[in-house]
């Protein structure tokens, strides 16, 4: 959240946002949070730009603009959550089945004792609430935002929970959803092919980070357009700010009228990375 506040700090928030999003996903409290602040300062007018993958909680997050922006190499993926990266589901699932196997043959109990004997007794509500807490804020963002002016918005946005939300549909949380099917479900997607220049632009960013993140131990980097960075690498927070008249991160494009030089403000020590949803 510091990261983001500190990169919307004195930006013009009457433009809106497009904010271009590549990650694997992260905790739903803090998805939670993030879009409330970014939905408050720029009252829900965002635009999501996804030019290779926004799996997980960044679906979630893509779920809470008014459109995605997607190329044909673009991909969201399934919001069911994970708790300690166990689908949370699946473990629903394979407590239906110890009940059903059970009932047919009672003999067969010894077996599922060991296997459901590794989950705390609370671990079913956990499983139940956190499936609930996903889908219902995911509904609720598509009704309020991306669907707001549409007539059937509600059964619209219940109809993309169902499929993004559901372990059986999508069989694996690691699944990339491509922008046909995004577009099948009923979200709003923008094709990225359609615009060139944004296309170029895009993608041009998009190979700077990725040569920042193979180059160098970064690992998260969230920068607004003026230069102003917060970058996690190898167990510190290095919080980088542009110099007065100058702007950009290093690997930057040059059409983007970035240079390079940066002063370093403050290192502060980082937390163990983020749980995935």
């Amino acid at each position: 959240m510091n990261a983001f506040m500190a990169a919307v700090h004195q930006l013009n928030r009457d433009k809106g946002l497009d904010l271009i999003l590549h990650t694997p996903g992260g905790d739903i409290a803090a998805t939670e949070a993030l879009v409330k602040y970014l939905w408050v300062m720029f009252e829900k007018d965002i635009r999501v730009i996804v030019p290779q993958l926004a799996m997980s909680a960044g679906t979630m997050i893509a779920c809470a603009a008014k459109e995605i922006v997607l190329g044909k190499q673009s991909s969201l993926g399934p919001i069911d959550p994970q708790i300690g990266g166990v689908p949370a589901q699946g473990v629903l699932d394979e407590f239906q089945m110890a009940v059903e196997s059970i009932k047919s043959d009672p003999a067969c109990t010894p077996l599922w004792q060991q296997i459901v004997s590794r989950y705390h007794p609370s671990f079913l509500n956990e499983c139940v609430q956190a499936i609930n807490w996903a889908r219902t804020m995911v509904h609720r963002w598509l009704c309020e935002n991306m669907f707001n002016a549409q007539a059937e918005h509600v059964a619209t946005a219940q109809a993309i929970v169902d499929f993004l939300g559901d372990h059986s549909a999508t069989a694996a949380h690691a699944r990339h959803i491509p922008m046909s099917k995004c577009e099948e479900i009923g979200l709003k997607i923008i094709k990225l092919e359609d615009d060139k220049k944004l296309q170029d632009l895009i993608l041009t960013v998009h190979h700077a980070y990725m040569h920042t993140f193979s180059m160098s131990p970064a690992c998260k980097i969230v920068e607004n357009h003026t230069g102003v960075a917060t970058v996690h690498m190898s167990g510190i927070q290095q919080i980088i700010r542009a110099i007065p008249g100058q702007a950009g991160f290093p690997g930057t494009s040059p059409q983007m009228q970035m240079p390079v030089d940066l002063q370093p403000l403050t290192l502060v020590p980082a937390g163990p990375p983020d749980n995935k949803p």
